[in-house]
C-alpha cells in the first residue's frame, strides 16, 4: 500500500525524482502533522507535490479544490500516468461515470479527488464527504479567494465554510502569485488556524525576460517563432478580436496556431486546448482575461502582445513557460496605447486606486533600464542582490547618447501642436508626413514639420517613450492620450538642460542566439528529436498529451546520458516505476537503435565521401555500392551538415532550392519529407528535398 512509503520513497516511485525541491519537505511535514498551511510557490516550482505526497503516504482521501475543469482533468491524467489513484468530479462526467468515482471514494481506492469549488460546496456533495475519512483539503489557485488577487472568483469566498463544516480537518492553500495583502486575505477568508506560511523564491532562473516596443509586433512575432521550430508557445492578447486576428495571420503564414478566448463555444475551446496539449498545433493566441487551465510542461515561450494589467497576472502567465526547468523565454510588447486602454477599463470598475497602482508597477517593469528580474521580484518583496544575466537589460545594457537636440525637437513639436495630439501625430509632424490630416490642420506650416526626417518612425516612438519615462513629457490618459509638456520641458527648451537617451533596439532582438554546436551536441539534439517523435506517437495512441509520457527535461537527460539498462533509465529524473513499466523498454530500444545507426552511418558516409573526392557522381557511387541514389544524396546532405566542404548547389538548382526552402518553412519538417514533396506538387524529387533540408538545418 502507498501508506508504507516514506515521502522520499513515494517521490521516487511515483514521480521519478531523487530529492525534494527547496521547501517541499518542510511543507509535507506540516501537512502530515495535520496543521494548516499557506504555500506561495512559483509556477513550475512543485506546489502540487506538496499535497500529492502527503496524500500518498497517509490514510484517507485528499480533496483538491481546482478552479478549472480542464486543469483538473489534465492533472488527474498526469497522476494516473504516474500510477497514482486519482479522479475528478465535474460536469464533464455523465451519471454512470460519477457513480463509479463515488464508489471508488467509498471503497477507499482513491487517494486524490479533484473538484471545483461549486461542486464541493453543493449540499449533497458536502453531506457525502462528511461520511468519508478525509485526510485534508488542498485549495489550489488560492489567490482566487481574495479581492486583491488578480483572478478573484466570488465562489471561492464560500470555501471558508470548510473549517466549520469539517472540524479538525486541516486545509493547505496554494498559489503561485500573492503579495503581502493577498496572502493575509487568503488566511482570513479561509479561516486558517495559525497556519505556517511558506514563501518560496519567486525567481524562475530558467526564464529569459525581454521587453520590446510594440511597433511591427506581428513581424517580430513571426520571426521569433520561425527561429524556434517545434517549440510550443502562447501569445497573450488583450482582446478576443486580437487573439483571432493574430492566430489567423500566423496560420496564413504557415504556423500551426489557433485562438482561445471566453467568447468561443466550450467545444471550440476544448478542441484548441486538446490540439495544443497534444502538440498538434504549436501556438495558441489567448486572452489575458481567461485562464487556459493547462498543465503543459513543455511550453518554451510566452509572448504578451499587449501590456498585462498587473504584475501578478503577468507573472502567472509567463510561469506557464519552462515548467520542466529547461530554458524558456518571456517576451512582452509595450505601448502607451495599451496603458490607456487598461486605465479606461480600470476606471470603469471598482477598486480604482489599487488597480491603477498595480498597473503603474507593471508599467515600471516594462520601462525598466535596470535588471528586469530585480524589478519583478521586488514587487513580491524579494530582494535580488545581483544582476540576473538572463534578461534583455543584463544581456544588452542600454547605451546612452546625448539626446538633447532630439528632445528639443520633440518638445518643440508638442508645444507647436499646442499639446493637442497624441504621439502618432507628433511623430508624423517631426518626420514630415504627407498624410491628409497634416495639411488639413495646417501642421505642415509648423517650424518643426520635417525636422526629424533623419530618424525613422520606430526611433521617434522609442525616444518619445523615454521622454515620458524621464518626466520631460506626460500623457493625458483622460484626454485621448494627448502629449503634454511638463515643468522639465521648459528647462530643456529654454535652459538647454542636457538629456540622455538610449538608442532604439531593432527587430533583430527577436532572433535566437546562434551558437555553433559540437558533434556531441548535434547527436544529443538528433536523439532528443527522435525521442520527442516517439513520445508523440505513444501519446497519440493513448489520446493523452505528449508531455504526460515524459517531460522535455526527461527526454533531454535520456539524450545526454543514453541509458543502456533499466537501472540506468530509472536513474533519469522523471522516470518513476509506473512509467518505467509502461514505456521503459520502448525508449531503451529507440536509444539502442540510434546508437547502432550512428555507428553505421559514420562508416557508410565515410565511404561515400571518399568516392566523392575521387570525382565520382552520386549515380556512379550508387551503382558501384549497389545502393539507391536517394541514399547517396542523403549521405551527401549529412556530410554537408557535418561541415564537409560540399557545394549543395552542384546537385540542386538555385530555383529548386529556393522553392524547397520556402516549402520547408511553410509545411515544417516535423513529419518528414513527404508533406514537403506533396506541397511542391511532386515536382521536386526526395533526394533534392533532402539536400535543401541540409542547407536549411545548417543555416538554423
Amino acid at each position: 500500500m502507498p501508506e508504507n512509503y516514506t515521502p522520499l520513497e513515494a517521490l521516487k516511485t511515483y514521480f521519478g525524482h531523487e530529492k525534494f525541491r527547496p521547501m517541499q519537505a518542510e511543507i509535507i511535514d506540516q501537512v502530515l502533522e495535520r496543521k494548516d498551511a499557506l504555500v506561495v510557490m512559483p509556477t513550475g516550482g512543485g506546489k502540487s507535490v506538496c499535497y500529492q505526497i502527503p496524500a500518498l503516504v497517509s490514510e484517507g482521501l485528499t480533496v483538491v479544490v481546482s478552479p478549472l475543469i480542464s486543469l483538473m482533468q489534465d492533472q488527474v491524467e498526469g497522476l494516473r500516468q504516474n500510477g497514482v489513484p486519482a479522479a475528478f468530479l465535474n460536469s464533464s462526467l455523465n451519471e454512470s461515470q460519477q457513480r463509479k468515482v463515488s464508489q471508488q471514494i467509498t471503497s477507499g481506492k482513491l487517494k486524490l479527488l479533484y473538484v471545483s469549488p461549486e461542486r464541493l460546496l453543493n449540499p449533497a456533495m458536502m453531506a457525502f464527504l462528511k461520511r468519508i475519512p478525509i485526510k485534508f483539503f488542498a485549495v489550489d489557485e488560492a489567490h482566487c479567494i481574495s479581492m486583491w488577487g488578480h483572478d478573484f472568483r466570488p465562489v471561492y469566498k464560500d470555501l471558508k465554510s470548510l473549517k466549520s463544516e469539517f472540524n479538525n480537518i486541516p486545509v493547505i492553500a496554494l498559489t503561485a502569485t500573492a503579495d503581502k495583502v493577498t496572502r493575509k486575505d487568503i488566511v482570513k477568508q479561509l479561516g486558517l488556524d495559525s497556519p505556517e506560511v511558506f514563501i518560496d523564491s519567486f525567481d524562475r532562473p530558467n526564464l529569459h525576460l525581454k521587453v520590446l516596443p510594440a511597433q511591427q509586433r506581428f513581424k517580430v512575432i513571426k520571426k521569433f517563432i520561425d527561429l524556434r521550430p517545434n517549440q510550443p508557445g502562447i501569445v497573450y492578447c488583450l482582446s478576443r478580436k486580437s487573439t483571432e486576428k493574430v492566430a489567423e495571420r500566423l496560420a496564413n503564414s504557415g504556423i500551426k496556431a489557433a485562438p482561445y478566448h471566453a467568447g468561443m463555444s466550450s467545444e471550440a475551446r476544448a478542441r484548441t486546448q486538446q490540439a495544443f496539449s497534444n502538440d498538434d498545433i504549436s501556438v495558441v493566441c489567448a486572452t489575458i482575461a481567461f485562464g487556459m487551465g493547462i498543465d503543459k510542461s513543455n511550453i518554451r515561450w510566452i509572448i504578451h502582445y499587449n501590456l498585462p494589467k498587473n504584475m501578478e497576472g503577468y507573472y502567472q502567465e509567463i510561469g506557464r513557460a519552462g515548467r520542466d526547468g529547461m530554458a524558456a523565454e518571456a517576451l512582452l510588447f509595450y505601448s502607451y496605447s495599451d496603458v490607456a486602454i487598461l486605465r479606461n477599463f480600470i476606471e470603469e470598475n471598482e477598486l480604482q486606486e489599487i488597480r491603477l497602482a498595480k498597473l503603474e508597477r507593471m508599467q515600471q517593469y516594462a520601462e525598466a533600464q535596470t535588471c528586469r528580474r530585480k524589478v519583478l521580484l521586488s514587487y513580491f518583496n524579494e530582494i535580488y542582490p545581483e544582476n540576473c544575466g538572463n534578461c534583455d537589460v543584463c544581456n544588452n545594457p542600454p547605451s546612452y547618447i546625448d539626446g538633447t537636440v532630439v528632445a528639443q525637437k520633440a518638445l518643440s513639436a508638442v508645444a507647436r501642436l499646442k499639446e493637442s495630439t497624441g504621439a502618432g501625430m507628433v511623430v508624423d509632424v517631426l518626420r514630415g508626413s504627407s498624410k491628409s490630416e497634416i495639411f488639413q490642420n495646417g501642421y505642415n506650416k509648423l517650424k518643426t514639420y520635417g525636422v526629424g526626417k533623419d530618424i525613422d518612425y520606430f526611433g521617434w516612438h522609442h525616444y518619445l517613450m523615454q521622454l515620458v519615462q524621464q518626466g520631460f513629457l506626460e500623457i493625458a490618459y483622460d484626454d485621448h492620450q494627448k502629449m503634454k509638456l511638463t515643468p522639465l520641458s521648459k528647462k530643456v527648451l529654454y535652459e538647454k538642460m542636457p538629456v540622455k537617451l538610449t538608442r532604439p533596439e531593432k527587430f533583430a532582438a527577436g532572433e535566437a542566439p546562434v551558437k555553433k554546436k559540437t558533434k556531441k551536441e548535434r547527436l544529443r539534439d538528433d536523439l532528443f528529436e527522435r525521442l520527442r517523435i516517439l513520445r508523440k506517437q505513444l501519446a497519440d495512441k493513448q489520446g493523452i498529451p505528449a508531455y504526460q509520457v515524459f517531460s522535455d527535461q526527461t527526454l533531454q537527460q535520456m539524450s545526454e546520458y543514453r541509458p543502456d539498462t533499466v537501472t540506468e533509465l530509472m536513474a533519469i529524473d522523471g522516470v518513476g516505476q509506473a512509467k518505467l513499466d509502461r514505456y521503459g523498454e520502448t525508449f531503451l530500444k529507440s536509444i539502442e537503435n540510434f546508437k547502432i545507426q550512428e555507428r553505421d552511418r559514420g562508416s557508410t558516409h565515410l565511404v561515400t565521401w571518399q568516392m566523392l573526392q575521387q570525382g565520382k557522381s552520386p549515380q556512379e557511387i550508387a551503382k558501384e555500392r549497389k545502393l539507391n541514389s536517394v541514399t547517396i544524396y542523403s549521405h551527401i546532405a549529412a556530410l554537408y551538415e557535418k561541415g564537409k566542404p560540399i557545394s549543395i548547389e552542384k546537385y540542386i538548382s538555385k530555383e529548386d532550392l529556393d522553392k524547397t526552402i520556402k516549402a520547408i518553412k511553410t509545411v515544417g519538417e516535423m513529419n518528414g519529407m513527404k508533406p514537403i514533396f506533396e506541397h511542391l506538387g511532386g515536382k521536386i524529387p526526395f533526394e533534392k528535398i533532402r539536400l535543401a533540408l541540409a542547407m536549411y538545418h545548417k543555416k538554423q
